[in-house]
């Protein structure tokens, strides 16, 4: 394991010819910094303004998809035939505004389980990248555009999980309603949202330079060695230098340092306040489709300057219990009540309506079970006896049921987290701090109303107005905040 990275500082050694200059120049330079906040502040200002121009609740946007037909069925038959995601060269309109050779390719993974040649792309969730061909090209500050898949017919649920994310002072991706339609279909009711995916994201949350790492739903966060290449299955950068060496570094000392240097140090590596404040948003929106969820959802951000990883949202289309039941996190205790009748998610357990179960001992389609005493690809069980534990420095991840993953539901950083007496309160601490700001001071219950009022008032052609009452109902039941 290695030794704790201190953060990094300025020098502090200043030679006294250095520091006369400095002296002799401090005017000009106090007044030059002071121009350059000012005029660093009127770009933010600015950028905001312009993305706030699409991402906003106010007004339902129009997206509209042409791209020759023969490359979308090319397209949906190579990720049929081999799970590929190719890209498909297209013109999008936003909003009036047309862009021509723009990038275009399926994105998700359970959300594309199904798709074929015969599917509908307006159906279909897809990654727009305006400047995968055109250098520069974007809309309204940014360059990615991903439309969303759901469970529900409004995405409320995730719309409004998104906007929490920000209220509660944490990066989140904007979103936007949107008609969508492609190749002159019929338009859809579809969420738009950023991502970190996009340097210009980026680039608008973190002002130190840095590194965004994706978490690959094939892969964990344990440790894997020393070698970038052992880790090409598990995370990718995203933006910023192709550098592995601090996730690696940081992976080492989730999984293998001692139960003491954890509660010791993880605040070199980790920005444990924000980190804590990620995971009670995370239960007080009932995804459990999270860091250490199935899909191991998640972006790490590492800041050169501080040293620190910063666990960032991502896929939040199961927020508000529709991954199969209301309630949703296991970690808090957050205010949710049981679902309801007349369109609002299942109940815990209860299977939604027309769900048939498989016949006792039926395998799903195209389901083929390993043969006798045979095990999964990939599978390596521990020796006799053995039941590796974080911190026992072997490189391991926890066992029930491993580390994230396909099929997961653990992840070292969160169990550790969590066992750790002083981290546990700070957990806590969010928890109550987010239940005064958001719910008892009545924000989430605005941001319901706002988004659902959006729809009924311009999308009423699109969905149902009882339908989004029932799903806006439906959320506030979960946050505690109905009335009835």
């Amino acid at each position: 394991m290695t030794t704790p990275r201190p953060r990094r500082r300025l020098a502090t050694a200043i030679t006294a010819g250095v520091a006369a200059s400095l002296l002799l120049s401090s005017c000009s330079g106090s007044l030059a910094d002071a121009l350059q906040i000012e005029t660093s502040a009127a770009d933010s200002a600015s950028e905001a303004s312009q993305t706030s121009s699409f991402f906003n609740s106010t007004d339902v946007h129009e997206v509209s998809v042409e791209a020759d037909q023969e490359q979308l069925d090319a397209a949906l038959d190579a990720y049929a035939a081999d799970g590929s995601k190719e890209w498909v060269e297209a013109t999008v309109t936003i909003d009036g505004t047309v862009y021509e050779n723009v990038g275009l390719r399926l994105k998700g993974n359970s959300s594309l389980r199904g798709t074929s040649a015969d599917s509908d792309p307006t159906d279909l969730p897809w990654l727009i990248r305006l400047d995968k061909y055109v250098d520069g090209q974007q809309h309204a500050g940014r360059a990615d555009y991903v439309v969303r898949q759901n469970n529900t017919e409004t995405s409320l649920n995730e719309a409004v999980a998104l906007e929490l994310i920000g209220a509660a002072g944490l990066e989140t991706e904007e979103a936007a309603a949107t008609r969508f339609s492609v190749n002159g279909a019929e338009a859809q009711l579809r969420l738009v949202i950023d991502a970190p995916d996009d340097p210009l994201w980026n680039e608008s949350y973190f002002t130190s330079e840095g590194i965004t790492y994706e978490a690959e739903s094939s892969g964990d966060y344990s440790y894997r060695g020393d070698a970038a290449e052992d880790y090409a299955e598990a995370f990718s950068v995203k933006d910023g230098e192709e550098d592995m060496t601090p996730l690696i570094e940081f992976l080492d000392f989730v999984n293998n340092s001692s139960d003491e240097d954890f509660a010791a140090h993880l605040e070199q590596y980790l920005d444990v306040d924000s980190f804590a404040t990620y995971l009670a948003l995370q239960d007080l929106v009932g995804n459990t489709d999270d860091i250490d969820g199935p899909g191991n959802n998640s972006f790490l951000r590492y800041d050169e300057e501080t040293g620190q990883m910063t666990v960032l949202t991502w896929d939040m289309n199961l927020s508000f219990g529709t991954m199969g039941g209301m309630g949703g996190g296991e970690r808090g205790q957050f205010p949710g009540g049981e679902a309801g009748e007349d369109g609002q998610f299942p109940a815990d357990g209860e299977m939604p309506e027309g769900f048939e179960p498989l016949a006792d001992g039926e395998m799903p389609e195209g389901f083929e079970p390993p043969a006798e005493g045979e095990m999964p690809e990939g599978f390596e069980p521990p020796a006799e006896g053995e039941r590796p534990a974080p911190g026992d420095g072997t490189g391991t991840t926890p066992d029930a049921g491993g580390a994230g993953g396909p099929g997961g539901g653990s992840n070292p950083l969160v169990e550790r987290f969590l066992a750790d007496e002083g981290f546990a309160e700070l957990y806590s601490e969010a928890q109550e701090r987010l239940q005064s700001e958001l719910i008892d001071s009545g924000a989430a219950e605005d941001i319901v109303n706002s988004w659902s009022t959006l729809l009924q008032d311009e999308a009423s052609d699109l969905v149902e107005a009882a339908t989004v009452t029932t799903e806006a109902d439906s959320i506030l039941d979960q946050l505690g905040t109905s009335t009835d």
